[in-house]
């Protein structure tokens, strides 16, 4: 998993509450176990003119000119903005896996769903909780001024805006375990080979004490 330490990108507003999982990625694209290729599947209903469905050719579909991922503007953004309550709906990690393919890296939102917030960490995905008025602030700005990016160092654990008159750091919180997980680019099978060396030695010492265990 890729470590994030400090992420300076695009930011891509995103301006609904409530967007669930399914708006996220549809279901037909749910078959593939692979964590790759969904990138272009990401918000595929708002995002083509007609629905598609596995194995098309995606760069041919007729897009929708007004969704936020078509506009000129917005091309390689990698922080999110959204409003309350983001990725709601089903649990599919497929979810986190089509943001992570299309190449985010933040989202910022007043709330999450708690699952699709959990799944963002084993993913590589740093999901920021900052309040609604700071959110509706960051909407105003980015719809102002083209261009607009935003600074997030996960050290610090702050959302830093800067232009040529001021800068401004915003604190957010985030859980230690998962704040070191994402620093050191961990998932929970590298956070638990990170004990290998423990591990090895309880069960040398098991084969001792219950071989029949190993038999």
């Amino acid at each position: 998993m890729e470590k994030f330490t400090v992420h300076k990108g695009l930011v891509i507003p995103l301006d609904r509450s409530n967007v669930d999982t399914d708006a996220i990625i549809p279901k037909q694209y749910l078959k593939s176990i692979s964590r790759t290729g969904f990138g272009p599947t990401l918000f595929d209903d708002w995002r083509y003119e007609k629905t598609g469905e596995p194995g098309m050719d995606h760069s041919k579909r007729a897009l929708k000119k007004d969704f936020v991922l078509n506009q000129p503007r917005y091309q390689g953004g990698s922080i999110l903005l959204a409003r309350e309550n983001f990725g709601c709906g089903s649990s599919r990690e497929h979810a986190v896996w089509a943001l992570e393919d299309y190449g985010i890296r933040a989202v910022i939102a007043p709330s999450f769903a708690d699952i699709f917030y959990n799944n963002c960490f084993k993913n590589g995905i740093l999901p920021i909780v900052l309040s609604e008025e700071k959110v509706d602030s960051l909407f105003s700005e980015t719809e102002m001024m083209e261009g607009y990016s935003l600074t997030i160092d996960l050290e610090k654990q702050q959302v830093i805006e800067k232009d040529d008159l001021h800068t401004e750091a915003t604190s957010f919180e985030v859980d230690p375990v998962r704040k070191h997980c994402l620093l050191n680019g961990l998932d929970d099978i590298g956070l638990t080979l990170q004990h290998a060396d423990e591990i090895k030695a309880y069960e040398e010492k098991r084969k001792q004490t219950a071989p029949w265990l190993f038999s």
